[in-house]
């Protein structure tokens, strides 16, 4: 690699300074994986030496140009490596890094992992020669070797763009990451004495990081509380690192005093206080943009509906995941919003703040068959789906026929707004602020001898003024 951040064989540069690099759809020459392909996979597999042909790159499928400007293929993306100190237990660690490692090339924008990678290779990369997938393979046979060559003595990578070739490999590997996930189902954050953070998307997202206990798994849903353990320990200065647990000081909502510390140094300042295990705190924690699933609250029936990338219809609140999607990442903290793993759902401490599965009111069929043995059984048939409710008001109807736990919580609501309209109203007068007056739920306004009552549930609203004004219909001009 030349000072230039460029092999002198390959026609594009390569290099820190890529990460992070967006390609708009106009700027795309082609699009690989994505919503759009039900098959694809990112998988590294330690495998025997001799079974091993060192650097070599191979393509099964299409290459660049086989494909049509403008069009979407699937994609997989096998990696092959072998070497005395390459374990098992390295494969979910060096997996995770094709994310970074695809990212530093100039003109192809990853995002993702696992059965949800999504590429885009720009126009403008293919017009500068980057007119095979095998320059992408070298790249990542090369930057493993370059980062990892005291475990790796070999290495192959396979691209894979043929569907039918795709399908097999991807079913396997399905199997192999639920394997590696059920590994930290039974072990608890009361029985590790050390978190580990992740920083590998701070390109998309400076200010996130992304915190790994055996109760909360990293919201790409690649990295478990093992992987990040083993990535820490083999490389210390890299992107995963450890995290002391410090002083408990909210057991619900997950806020530790060690992760508060981590957190406010890695994020310059930027994130003070994290909890991991509420949504409804304006300490949640923060988003990056890999994050599988976004969990959203629902303030009209004070629930909580869960959305995944790959659904490609709108929520109950009349927003698709893209759209959320953007509003929760980038290392925000949203109140009220917050992505997360699929594989988090199945975590004791899932949500516990809030209430749990308790609370959950909503999400598509296709998780909710997916993790189905995880939800409690007095609760399965009470969640619903797209296939039940498409708005609010067949999910208040589907919840109160059902008789969800949330539905309890209206008859007090209820109850408080009738407490409130029996209270008594201010006196008539002119729309001026000191005729408003706060109430349990809303506010209530006079003016010229009406009474009007406004309702903000679930909102926080700052201004130094507020000024409301009757709209007088405007007179017809006489002819």
């Amino acid at each position: 690699m030349t000072e230039e951040g460029m092999w002198s064989d390959l026609p594009f540069n390569v290099g820190l300074v890529y990460e992070g690099e967006r390609i708009r759809g106009k700027q795309t020459y082609v699009e690989l994986g994505g919503p759009k392909q039900p098959a694809k996979f990112e998988l590294v597999q330690v495998k025997d030496v001799k079974d091993i042909k060192d650097m070599d790159v191979e393509i099964i499928g299409p290459d660049i140009p086989d494909m049509k400007e403008g069009g979407n293929y699937p994609i997989g993306v096998l990696v092959e490596v072998g070497g005395k100190q390459a374990e098992k237990d390295l494969e979910a660690v060096l997996e995770r890094r094709i994310h970074e490692f695809s990212n530093f090339i100039e003109g192809l924008m990853h995002l993702n992992q696992r059965y949800d990678i999504w590429m885009r290779i720009s126009k403008a990369a293919v017009k500068k020669g980057f007119n095979s997938l095998k320059m992408y393979g070298t790249v990542l046979a090369r930057l493993y070797k370059s980062e990892f060559g005291k475990i790796l003595e070999k290495i192959q990578v396979k691209l894979y763009t043929d569907p039918d070739k795709i399908k097999p490999i991807y079913d396997n590997a399905m199997g192999i990451w639920e394997a590696r996930d059920a590994r930290a189902r039974d072990l608890s954050d009361d029985e590790v004495d050390m978190f580990y953070g992740c920083t590998l998307c701070s390109s998309f997202a400076p200010s996130h990081v992304c915190t790994v206990t055996p109760g909360r798994i990293a919201l790409c849903g690649a990295i478990n509380w093992f992987d990040a353990r083993a990535a820490a320990k083999i490389d210390p200065e890299g992107p995963n690192f450890a995290i002391p647990k410090g002083e408990c000081l909210d057991e619900l909502a997950g806020e530790y005093s060690g992760i508060n510390e981590i957190t406010k140094k890695k994020s310059l300042g930027e994130i003070e206080r994290v909890t991991l295990h509420t949504i409804l705190s304006p300490y949640n924690h923060t988003s990056c943009g890999c994050f599988e699933a976004i969990a959203f609250f629902v303030p009209e029936v004070d629930g909580v509906g869960i959305v995944d990338r790959n659904y490609k219809g709108t929520t109950v609140n009349g927003l698709p995941f893209s759209t959320m999607a953007n509003s929760t990442g980038g290392g925000k903290q949203v109140e009220g919003f917050v992505g997360m793993a699929i594989e988090y759902m199945r975590s004791k401490k899932f949500l516990q703040a809030d209430g749990g599965w308790n609370r959950i009111v909503w999400m598509p069929a296709g998780i909710k068959n997916r993790i189905i043995d995880a939800i409690p059984k007095d609760i399965v048939d009470k969640i619903a789906t797209e296939e039940v409710a498409t708005d609010l008001d067949s999910l208040k109807s589907f919840l109160k026929e059902k008789n969800h736990p949330v539905v309890k919580n209206w008859v007090e609501e209820a109850e408080e707004e009738e407490e409130e309209e029996a209270a008594p109203m201010v006196p008539a007068g002119g729309m001026q602020m000191p005729s408003m007056v706060p109430m349990m739920g809303g506010i209530q306004v006079a003016s010229g001898g009406a009474n009007w009552k406004i309702i903000l549930k679930g909102a926080k609203i700052y201004a130094d003024e507020i000024h409301i004004k009757r709209i007088q219909p405007k007179k017809k001009k006489k002819k």
